[in-house]
């Protein structure tokens, strides 16, 4: 499979990216989190801003935040996002008189700003293993599992004659649901064939905590659940042992990373040829959407791995020059894990940019993907 599809002039028409996980209402953080507040500045101290947002945000709010993520990321060239979506409830815990209101919100922005969307109903019941509940995380929580199941089930009847519209499951985290609850989540997923993602291993923390509480680390717990299948997605997977690689290869399952997020985080860097070499299918996510570039996302799938190594050009896919192959991931393979059998169209990429000058047309895709941005030279008309 190429995936160049044809030139026109000084254009050239590419499938559309896909960014597998988002979470819109993160846009809200951009450039608060970026001073040193803490001694000990970390992923979890950046995760209390993050929940002081959450706590503020409104119907209207997480309107105009999912708005202005998603218009970003179309003029960037996306045309289908997974949103992993966890803000259910108003401030406190109580749920709205429609429950899936923001839910509902969400999907409508997306569709509004010309995206597929899958919207991923988010489990969430616990502030991590012996941990009480924050006050913010009370608007992700659930009281039970079956508030979860009948939710997603709502959103089923009410999207299912919306052809650009997915629902799917996604338990948050082995530290923020119950061990008990993967189970029916999982067989509920498996029943409707549904894409099921979930955060894995995006931690040290999150891997010391899982195994203490189970014996078992992240991905080796999730096994034993029965949640891995070709419809898993593991988010992040930047903790994963050699032997939980290999599950997700042998299940023929995704890894989706979202390499600014998690720089940005400092949650390290995915063994990447680790997991190409076992099958394991790779996708994008903007996430936090802390940078809007799918293109950075995707050849971060090859530099990040080129840094972890000290190497140069780390793989080949089947004879596919690496460019084509990171392309192949950022579209397919994204648009596959979000449940959508293909990739929602093309998108116009502007060859008279400046930063293409004197690239030769055999090398103008590996010059786009490692050398361009997409805000400027995908087409915004596109």
């Amino acid at each position: 499979m190429q995936p160049i599809s044809r030139r026109e002039g000084d254009t050239l028409w590419l499938p559309a990216l896909a960014t597998a996980h988002s979470h819109a209402f993160q846009r809200g953080l951009r450039g608060k989190a970026q001073r040193k507040g803490n001694p000990r500045e970390n992923f979890w101290t950046w995760r209390g801003a993050m929940f002081d947002l959450a706590h503020s945000l409104t119907p209207e709010t997480i309107d105009a935040l999912s708005r202005q993520a998603f218009r970003e990321l179309r003029i960037a060239g996306v045309r289908t996002v997974g949103e992993f979506h966890y803000v259910h409830h108003q401030p406190g815990g109580q749920a709205y008189d429609d429950r899936t209101l923001l839910a509902d919100i969400v999907i409508r922005a997306a569709l509004d700003e010309g995206l597929r969307i899958t919207l991923l109903r988010t489990a969430y019941n616990r502030g991590g293993f012996e941990r009480e509940i924050e006050p913010a995380q009370l608007r992700f929580s659930d009281t039970c599992v079956d508030d979860v199941l009948r939710d997603t089930e709502t959103l089923l009847h009410r999207y299912a004659s919306e052809p650009r519209v997915r629902i799917g499951l996604a338990p948050h985290s082995v530290r923020a649901v119950p061990p008990e609850w993967l189970a029916p989540l999982g067989q509920f997923a498996e029943q409707h064939n549904l894409p099921l993602h979930m955060h894995v291993s995006e931690q040290v923390r999150e891997v010391d905590e899982c195994l203490a509480e189970t014996g078992k680390r992240p991905l080796e717990f999730i096994a034993d659940t029965g949640l891995l299948s070709a419809r898993f997605c593991a988010v992040h997977a930047t903790q994963l042992s050699h032997e939980e690689v290999q599950m997700l290869g042998r299940a023929g399952a995704f890894a989706c990373l979202c390499p600014t997020t998690e720089r940005d985080l400092g949650d390290g860097i995915a063994n990447i040829s680790a997991l190409r070499n076992a099958g394991v299918k790779l996708c994008n996510g903007i996430d936090s959407h802390i940078v809007t570039d799918p293109i950075e996302e995707l050849r971060a799938l090859e530099t990040h791995e080129r840094l972890r190594t000290c190497t140069r050009v780390t793989f080949s896919n089947s004879g596919l020059d690496p460019a084509e192959s990171l392309w192949l991931e950022g579209s397919f393979n994204g648009a596959a894990a979000c449940g959508f059998a293909d990739v929602g169209g093309e998108i116009a990429i502007n060859t008279a940019h400046e930063s293409l000058r004197f690239v030769e047309e055999a090398q103008l895709l590996d010059a786009i993907v490692f050398s361009g941005g997409a805000n400027t030279l995908v087409r915004n008309n596109a």
